[in-house]
């Protein structure tokens, strides 16, 4: 009888390890990813009044219909996107991020400086990346 009590322990003890594992990946599923300069199209389940983004500098909504939101990435970061009903209830309130298509880029290194190249389908300089690069360090 003494090691079904040890059994229950570590079986408790392995379900608080996974949940703690899986976390984080669901506070990334909460994360709406956009790449810059594309759009992505929320689908609601119920019209939303109200549309508001953190900072329109990096993503912009447009309201297409009252269920139909298209969000644009406008520069690299991160903002936030909150959609209200018309009784002031939240929709949604997620965090955007909008990055580089990782898969359509090079990245020159010449010494201390780095350039990055969309090619889609010929290379092009991404100053912006460049300049984000530069004031992160």
């Amino acid at each position: 009888m003494p090691s079904s009590g040890k059994t229950i322990s570590f079986t408790a003890a392995a379900i608080l390890v996974l949940c703690g594992l899986q976390a984080p990946g669901r506070a990334e599923e909460d994360v709406l990813r956009v790449y810059m300069d594309h759009a992505r199209v929320l689908k609601l389940d119920r019209p939303a009044s109200k549309v508001i983004i953190g900072n329109s500098k990096v993503a912009d909504a447009t309201v297409a219909d009252p269920k139909t939101i298209v969000l644009t990435g406008r520069s690299f970061g991160t903002t936030n996107l909150v959609l209200l009903d018309a009784d002031g209830n939240a929709i949604l309130d997620e965090t955007v991020l909008v990055s580089i298509d990782e898969g359509n880029t090079v990245r020159v290194y010449r010494q201390t400086d780095r350039s990055v190249l969309s090619c889609t389908p010929n290379c092009e300089q991404h100053t912006q990346q460049d300049n984000a690069a530069d004031a992160g360090g």
